[in-house]
């Protein structure tokens, strides 16, 4: 504990890196005549203003709201710059690890104590300065609102407000910021279109007014050296590697804020009770863990889901290279020694260096890799060595962010069990992996099926597409079934009515019972019928292959289902085909939950849809988070395509509108209850061999009997005796 407590002190050393633009770009700046009043009050009054569609005044708070914000961030990492900076705020070097005088045990502590409190005197004063009486602690905000910023919630209500105020540009300004960043939320989606149909809004105006600037300058430097213009792209790439520096301070900076351990404390409360040091070792770790996540935050684009890898390393792989197109070898061999800090080994920047140094000649004094960088590296090592530290000694968790830490910095005996827990991760915990053809044709019996996508790359569990389950030929003959199940008037679900999800479209629904009951009658082709029933099978046969090989699956329901848009209905179409949901649970998006409860079908384990056609417009299926807005992934429908998943709250989907054409597909659901067995397969299958036997037993009376023919009557008899019992139609989605 005695080495973790001095490596804290490691706290109070001054961060490196430059500060970022002093407001959020983009709206106009409000004079601070007076400290910034609390964020998360301003923002509970401009929503209240916005309820009581008081527009004007709902602007003005919720910006004030983003400004005091902004001020809060920067007032913090300011302060932490100057303390550290201060005279007197270098560390005693006894507890650096010099050799230290005779003394008695426990020297360090006043040291200790007497650093840290001259330190946090300087925050406050600093504080107390910049944001009024209080400081922070005044303007100390819940996660519920850090969220909300985040996720850059109040630009959705400034563009309302705006709108409501005939202010169409800031409205799409406002609008386009919040939709960079919530690029699949379906209503802003809409809105945004309906902006750019819009003549007096100018393109300009969509303007992302949030995102830190060191993007732009990012991609107008990756857009340069495409087009080979590296005296141009120098510029931006340095301007985008000292931004994304400073975010990161301000990241790190933000670690140290109250709120922002006010969570992680909630949850360690009933772990520790332990007392002072344990408490200091442990807010210091939530701190360490913080910082580390910052590196993953900067490279992390707004609206997407994982950081650019290699985020440092490749942006100075991009400077060396354009360095060297314009004859600053100086300079690129500065960024291929820094390449060097992250990976040693690496060959590329190995090769590179030593042409760089054949061109210089002789050597320069002073020629080295970038200082702010090595400060980062030598920063970010320290902090990782004591995270490993706590997790070896104090049982903490930590997940190495980074790709270049050396194997040598982790403790040998938790390097070994780390690999070892890499080695025994659980099917449960992993995604399915993509398997080779031959794997399916062995496994499955099935040739042609292959696995298009895995639940990793449709970004959640239990999902998979997969492909060659039906071939055209066979699409064609289901395709044709339901077409004169339904032009015989006999739909299952709603009567070729309009669709009970959508009056813009026409549902139809036949079911295998039906459809069985429709061939013996000879409304339509029995090759259809029995097609449909293998067809099922086929994918509860497949379905159990790959989600659960260990516990067999049973088809609950089988639905042939074809939605067809209604001409002269489609214009600015706002709905959709068929709302998200959960197809065992009822989905609560306000709450994120779903409650496993009738009415939902909670017997259900497994779905399964197999498209017929891709001949429309519209009518993807989309998977959602559990809000129900923001899509994770979307599967374009196609012939003999397969795509299968959890029933759960896991996996909320719907279908976007279809506006043009029909499309179809078979819907299925299978169940591990071998009581909720779909029992009208089973006598649609009874009803189809039963056809078969008599067909057969005709044709060896035709053979075999004399000059006397049955009498008609009797044969209709015969045949109403097998199929006139009532069955049981059901009808659902």
């Amino acid at each position: 504990m005695l080495q973790f407590l001095r490596l804290l002190l490691l706290l109070l050393l001054p961060p490196p890196g430059s500060p970022e633009p002093s407001e959020p770009p983009g709206l106009a700046q409000l004079s601070p005549v007076e400290p910034p009043q609390p964020p998360d009050l301003l923002y509970a009054d401009g929503l209240r203003a916005y309820s009581a569609g008081a527009w004007a005044p709902a602007v003005a708070l919720l910006r004030e709201a983003l400004r005091s914000w902004a001020a809060l961030g920067r007032a913090r990492r300011d302060c932490g710059v100057s303390c550290a900076a201060e005279p007197g705020a270098a560390l005693p070097t006894q507890i650096l690890g010099a050799p230290q005088p005779a003394s008695g045990p426990g020297t360090w502590e006043p040291l200790l104590l007497r650093a840290t409190l001259r330190r946090a005197e300087c925050l406050t004063q600093c504080a107390a300065r910049r944001l009024g009486p209080g400081g922070a602690a005044r303007l100390r905000v819940g996660s519920a609102l850090r969220d909300a910023f985040h996720r850059r919630e109040p630009y959705n209500y400034l563009q309302r407000a705006y709108y409501q105020l005939k202010k169409l540009n800031l409205a799409a300004s406002a609008a386009h910021t919040f939709f960079v960043a919530n690029p699949t939320h379906l209503q802003m989606r809409e809105d945004m279109a309906k902006y750019r149909r819009m003549s007096g809004i100018r393109p300009q105006s969509f303007q992302d007014l949030a995102t830190p600037l060191y993007w732009a300058a990012y991609d107008t430097g990756l857009k340069l050296l495409g087009q080979q213009e590296a005296t141009l792209a120098l510029p931006k790439l340095e301007e985008a590697l000292q931004g994304s520096l400073a975010h990161m301070e301000s990241c790190r900076a933000n670690c140290e804020g109250p709120e922002e351990q006010q969570g992680a404390e909630e949850d360690a409360e009933e772990e520790s009770q332990g007392g002072l040091y344990e408490a200091i070792a442990g807010h210091w770790i939530r701190v360490l863990q913080c910082r580390q996540r910052c590196v993953a935050d900067t490279a992390t684009r707004p609206g997407r889901s994982f950081p650019v890898p290699d985020f440092f390393p490749s942006q100075l792989r991009r400077l060396h290279g354009a360095y060297a197109q314009v004859g600053n070898v100086s300079q690129a061999i500065e960024n291929v020694l820094s390449v060097l800090l992250f990976y040693p080994e690496d060959e590329a920047a190995k090769k590179a260096l030593n042409q760089y140094q054949t061109q210089l000649g002789e050597p320069r004094p002073g020629l080295g890799p970038r200082e702010d960088l090595q400060r980062f590296i030598l920063r970010s090592l320290g902090e990782k060595r004591q995270l490993y530290y706590a997790m070896e000694h104090l049982g903490t968790r930590f997940k190495d962010p980074d790709s270049w830490t050396p194997e040598d910095l982790i403790p040998k005996a938790l390097r070994e069990k780390l690999r070892e827990d890499q080695e025994k991760r659980s099917w449960d915990h992993e995604p399915p992996q993509s398997k080779p053809l031959t794997y399916w044709k062995d496994v499955l019996l099935l040739e042609g099926v292959t696995l298009t996508q895995d639940a990793q790359q449709l970004n959640g569990s239990e999902r998979a597409v997969l492909d060659g389950l039906l071939t055209p030929a066979e699409c064609g003959v289901l395709l044709k079934l339901a077409k004169d199940a339904a032009d015989a008037g006999a739909r299952s679900g709603y009567r070729g009515r309009r669709s009970p999800h959508s009056p813009h479209e026409r549902f139809e629904g036949l079911t295998v019972l039906k459809a069985a009951q429709l061939a013996r009658a000879g409304t339509v082709g029995r090759p259809g019928a029995k097609l449909l029933l293998e067809v099922s099978e086929r994918v509860r046969t497949l379905t159990q292959a790959y989600f659960s090989p260990e516990r067999p699956l049973h088809l609950s329901f089988t639905h042939l289902v074809c939605r067809s848009a209604i001409e002269g209905e489609q214009e600015q179409r706002m709905d959709l085909s068929h709302p998200v949901h959960a197809d065992n649970c009822v989905l609560d998006p306000e709450t994120g939950e779903c409650w496993r409860e009738p009415p939902a079908y909670t017997y259900r384990d497994y779905s399964g849809l197999l498209y017929l056609n891709d001949d429309f417009k519209g009518g993807d299926l989309f998977f959602t988070q559990p809000n129900a807005l923001t899509v994770t992934a979307q599967v374009r429908p196609r012939c003999g395509r397969l795509v299968a998943f959890s029933s759960g709250g896991e996996n909320p989907h719907g279908v976007w509108a279809v506006t043009q054409g029909r499309r179809c597909a078979l819907a299925l659901w299978h169940t591990w209850a071998p009581e909720h067995r779909e029992q009208e397969w089973t006598e649609a299958k009874e009803l189809l061999q039963e056809e078969e036997e008599e067909e057969e037993e005709e044709e060896e009376e035709t053979l075999s009997r004399d000059s006397a023919p049955e009498p008609p009557s009797h044969k209709l008899q015969r045949v109403q005796d097998k199929v006139g019992k009532p069955h049981r139609i059901r009808e659902e989605l």
